[in-house]
């Protein structure tokens, strides 16, 4: 059975995660696991003495005070993690999400999706996690870290979620944009959805060929594709693209072999997933 990981924190994000997940799992008949990872200092008592240097007597007393704090301080977050994902299962099976289960993780974030995703086709990530500094409007490094390292599709959203009728695909005929259409075309999530194959570069023969194979592939499965090329700069054309074109969702491989790659790898790519309102589904 199809499986997708939502991995939800305390962030308004969380929200835009659950409705995106349920409109997969409509979608596709997927189940849907919830996960919420807690850090390693925050699940447990660290032990950490903090003590300083001060008289025996007093010392131990204040070790006892600290590791009773610390103690009452990890069950609150076990607490409040479960509190959420309570939450967050509620707001799925009230928008029809399927199958829900739950998950409450200790450890390292990339290294627990890492363990989980084996048996998953899809991730779903908020945008901004509840540490992200939105004043400067900060992604945060988790993003990213699940982003290269996870082996499956991951679908990043945006503050607010809405059910998609337009894709856009920023295509290059790289490798992980070849995956991106070989996934989107033996998924039930896009049958039916009007996907537009973007090019950025040159209008040659070569390249419309590669768009039109690509096309081709998914109208196979009652996906409506077209095709364009434009001229320009890749991140700000797709970025008018999605702004202007009435896009719900953008699709792009995480690491394409053209000007395409420099978004996700260098700080391009932070800027367009970043400033991107629409929900952003990245491929390796």
């Amino acid at each position: 059975m199809l499986k997708t990981i939502a991995l939800i924190d305390g962030s308004l994000y969380a929200h835009s995660v659950c409705d995106a997940a349920a409109w997969v799992s409509a979608r596709n008949g997927a189940a849907v696991e919830l996960l919420h990872v807690l850090g390693r200092r925050e699940g447990a008592a660290d032990g950490a003495d903090l003590s300083g240097n001060i008289g025996l007597g007093a010392r131990t007393a204040l070790l006892e005070e600290l590791a009773e704090l610390d103690a009452r301080k990890a069950k609150l977050t076990q607490k409040r993690g479960r509190a959420l994902l309570d939450e967050a299962r509620s707001r799925l099976e009230e928008a029809g999400g399927g199958t829900v289960t739950t998950s409450l993780r200790y450890g390292d974030l990339a290294e627990t999706v890492q363990a989980l995703e084996v048996d998953a086709n899809l991730l779903i990530v908020g945008k901004r996690g509840e540490a992200a500094d939105f004043a400067k409007l900060h992604l945060g490094s988790n993003l990213e870290r699940v982003v290269r390292t996870t082996r499956r599709p991951v679908l990043v959203t945006s503050r607010a979620f809405k059910p998609v009728s337009k894709v856009l695909v920023a295509f290059d005929g790289g490798a992980s944009a070849l995956k991106a259409i070989e996934y989107m075309s033996g998924s039930k999530v896009f049958e039916g959805l009007e996907v537009e194959l973007l090019m950025v570069g040159d209008d040659s023969e070569a390249n419309r060929a590669q768009l039109e194979a690509a096309a081709q592939q998914l109208r196979a499965r009652d996906i409506a594709a077209s095709c364009a090329i434009r001229a320009g700069v890749a991140d700000k054309v797709i970025a008018e693209r999605v702004e202007q074109g009435d896009i719900d969702m953008l699709v792009m491989g995480a690491y394409g072999h053209s000007r395409i790659r420099t978004l996700i790898i260098g700080s391009t790519t932070t800027e367009m997933i970043r400033s991107c309102l629409v929900p952003i589904m990245l491929f390796r």
